[in-house]
């Protein structure tokens, strides 16, 4: 399993404190979206390339009988 990405771990800390603390709001810097908004993309589009990827193995199902004898 990889470990998590910075930006990801980073954004969990966050809504972390914000449920101990019991706060309404979280904001980011815009460099931190940024991060996080690639980060998340780079997940989806592996997931999407993983679930494509599964769904084109198929199974092929042979049928062989004896004959006439």
């Amino acid at each position: 399993m990889q470990k998590l990405s910075l930006s990801i771990k980073n954004f969990n800390d966050r809504v972390k404190v914000m449920n101990q603390t019991g706060s309404k709001q979280l904001s980011l810097s815009a460099e931190e979206a940024r991060n996080l908004h690639a980060d998340i993309f780079y997940l989806l589009s592996n997931f999407a390339e993983l679930s494509a990827s599964t769904q084109t193995n198929t199974v092929t199902v042979s049928s062989l009988d004896g004959g006439g004898f």
